[in-house]
C-alpha cells in the first residue's frame, strides 16, 4: 500500500516539473497522470516496489495492455509518460537507471490526413451570410481564419484580441507546450474579422467584458466543442463523402500551400510542429505535383 502512495506522490512531482518546467500542456499532464497512476495500481496489485522494478516487469504491463486490446497509439503515449517518469527519477536519483529505457515503441501506421481540395474549400467557406445576424458573420469569420492560418481549433479558441494585427494581418498564437509563434492571414479573413469587430458587442446586449476575440451567445469565450460544431455542420452542408474532420482545414492548408510550392520548414513554422517529421505527413497529399516540379527542376530527371 505504501509503495504504491509514495509513487503516486512522486507521480504529481513530476507533473509539476512537466508543468512548470516544461510549460506542458493540461491535456498533457491529465493523460500522463492516468497513465502513472494506472501504471502504479499494477505494480501494487502484481507486488513490485517500483524504485526496484525491472525491464521485465514493465514488459508485463504493456503486455496487459495489448491484452485489453488497447490502440497502439495510446500504448505508445503510456510508454512515452514511463519512460519520461523513470527518467526524471534517475535524475533526482530516486533510482539508479530507467528500466524503461530499452522498452521498444510500437509502430504505429500514418493515416492520410483528411483535407479538402481547392474547389471544396471554397464551397465550404463560401455560404449566403446574413449580414445583420453578428453570429452568422463570426462563424464566417472562424472558418475563414481557420483555413487562413492552419490554426488548431483549441489555438483558435484560445484567441484574445490582442493577439490579433489587422493592419499587419497577423495572428499571435500560443501553441502546444504554451510556445507562441506568429502567423499571417489572407485578405479574405482580414474582411470577415473587420466585420465581426464591428458587430462582436451585438452578440450579446449588454457589454462583453473580457480579452476573447471569438465569444458565444451570452459574451463568454466561445468552446473548441462550438467551433467543431460549426465546422461538422459545414461539411455536412456541402456533401463530402469522405472521412473529413474539423483539423481537415488545417490539413488543407498545409498540403495546399505545398502544392503551389510553398518550402516545408515554412509550412513547418506556420503551423508550430516541433518536428520536421511531423509536417512531412503532408507530403504525400499531392505526389503528382512533387514528381511535376522535380521532372522539372532536376538537371538529370
Amino acid at each position: 500500500m505504501k509503495t504504491a502512495v509514495k509513487m503516486k506522490k512522486e507521480i504529481e512531482e513530476f507533473l509539476n516539473f512537466l508543468r512548470y518546467e516544461k510549460n506542458a500542456s493540461e491535456h498533457t499532464i491529465s493523460s500522463y497522470r492516468r497513465d502513472l497512476n494506472q501504471l502504479a495500481d499494477y505494480l501494487k496489485e502484481n507486488r513490485f516496489n517500483w524504485r526496484t522494478v525491472d525491464t521485465l516487469a514493465l514488459r508485463g504491463f504493456l503486455a496487459e495492455l495489448h491484452e485489453r486490446n488497447l490502440k497502439k497509439s495510446s500504448v505508445v503515449r503510456k510508454l512515452a509518460a514511463i519512460r519520461s517518469f523513470f527518467e526524471f527519477g534517475l535524475r533526482k536519483k530516486w533510482r539508479q537507471d530507467n528500466p524503461a529505457s530499452a522498452l521498444s515503441t510500437p509502430r504505429l501506421e500514418q493515416p492520410i490526413p483528411g483535407f479538402l481540395t481547392e474547389e471544396e474549400t471554397t464551397e465550404f467557406l463560401e455560404w449566403s451570410v446574413n449580414h445583420n445576424n453578428p453570429l452568422e458573420v463570426r462563424d464566417r469569420a472562424i472558418l475563414e481564419l481557420l483555413y487562413a492560418s492552419g490554426l488548431r481549433v483549441s489555438e483558435l479558441t484560445s484567441l484574445d484580441l490582442e493577439d490579433l494585427s489587422l493592419k499587419e494581418r497577423l495572428i499571435r498564437v500560443k501553441g502546444k507546450g504554451k510556445k507562441e509563434r506568429i502567423v499571417p492571414f489572407g485578405r479574405q479573413a482580414e474582411k470577415w474579422l473587420k466585420d465581426y469587430l464591428s458587430m462582436r458587442t451585438r452578440i450579446k446586449t449588454n457589454q462583453i467584458s473580457g480579452p476573447a476575440l471569438f465569444v458565444n451567445c451570452r459574451g463568454g469565450r466561445l468552446t473548441a466543442r462550438s467551433v467543431q460544431r460549426l465546422v461538422q455542420s459545414r461539411l455536412k452542408q456541402i456533401a463530402v463523402l469522405r472521412k473529413i474532420s474539423p483539423h481537415s482545414l488545417r490539413h488543407s492548408f498545409a498540403s495546399h500551400l505545398l502544392s503551389r510550392g510553398a518550402d516545408l520548414r515554412v509550412i513547418q513554422e506556420l503551423l508550430g510542429h516541433k518536428s520536421l517529421a511531423t509536417t512531412q505527413k503532408y507530403t504525400h497529399l499531392d505526389l503528382n505535383r512533387l514528381i511535376e516540379v522535380y521532372r522539372k527542376s532536376h538537371p538529370r530527371s
